[in-house]
């Protein structure tokens, strides 16, 4: 068994098709058909079940992920050490960021660092919070950045500096001609606001709550799965929003949001990393970095 076969076996296993991991991977379709009929020739076993035009894993498929991205994890791992010995003149460091964070907050310290480490690679993946999580938690990230509290006992959160939720609604809503709303005015209105599993979600249920409010007790009209599509919506509509202000303020300086005084709460982000994985001079540098 090979790292290589290892890589294919977990890319096919998350793409669910062949032709995919294939592409993924820069390799050709018979090679990456090869690794798999290898793999399950050498031990006897069924990794993956045809069925219509797809594939699934069997049984034995999935509890093997498990081992091949701990093993793939480790092997990071091993070259990351290496890589340290150069001093920072060359590595690879993978960051998962939740939407606010990734779009928002990261970019000008990615570039900042991109400057002062010309030759460390950095690849961003953005999702939500309990997506972030679970890709440090697996090691496909070697650092998350979210905005929403992480309970997980493998992963470190450290607080950093973050945003502020503010109540926003756009020039067609009732309150857009209001400084100032009260906890008693909030159930008088629609609602737009993100899905759940994110951090801004989170954190807007939290308020309501410290308000003696629960989400139940809203209109909730959308469910969207970005800050872009709830900005949006919020604008071209009679609904209201708990947003960063970070995401609102091009808007809100253009005028097609509004701000709304109310009591929301500011926030930090959080940085995650695995516990028991090594932890790199890329990665320690650029953790300085944003502290």
């Amino acid at each position: 068994m090979t790292l290589e076969q290892l890589r294919i076996f977990v890319a096919v296993a998350e793409q669910q098709h062949v032709t995919r991991a294939a592409s993924e991977l820069n390799l050709t379709q018979s090679a990456t058909s090869a690794a798999i009929a290898a793999l399950e020739a050498r031990y006897g076993i069924k990794l993956f079940d045809r069925v219509g035009r797809g594939i699934v894993l069997t049984r034995t498929g999935s509890d093997f992920l498990v081992e091949a991205r701990a093993v793939l994890a480790r092997a990071k791992d091993a070259t990351q050490v290496l890589n340290d010995l150069a001093g920072l003149k060359r590595g690879s460091l993978s960051l998962a960021a939740s939407q606010t964070v990734g779009n928002y907050w990261l970019p000008r310290r990615v570039q900042a660092f991109h400057a002062a480490y010309p030759g460390i690679e950095l690849k961003l993946s953005i999702s939500n919070t309990e997506q972030v999580a679970r890709m440090v938690r697996e090691g496909s990230a070697d650092l998350g950045l979210v905005e929403g509290e992480v309970d997980e006992g493998l992963l470190s959160a450290s607080k950093i500096d973050g945003d502020c939720l503010i109540l926003a609604v756009g020039a067609k809503h009732p309150w857009a001609d209001r400084t100032k709303v009260s906890a008693k005015d909030l159930p008088t209105s629609s609602w737009i606001l993100r899905e759940r599993g994110s951090g801004t979600r989170s954190m807007f249920e939290a308020a309501l709550r410290q308000n003696g409010l629960k989400l139940s007790d809203l209109k909730v009209s959308l469910e969207l799965p970005s800050n872009e599509a709830v900005r949006s919506a919020v604008e071209a509509g009679d609904g209201a929003t708990g947003i960063s202000d970070l995401v609102a303020a091009p808007s809100i300086a253009a005028k097609t949001l509004h701000r709304v005084r109310f009591d929301l709460p500011r926030r930090s982000f959080y940085l995650l990393r695995h516990k028991e994985r090594h932890v790199s001079r890329a990665e320690d540098a650029l953790l300085k970095s944003m502290k």
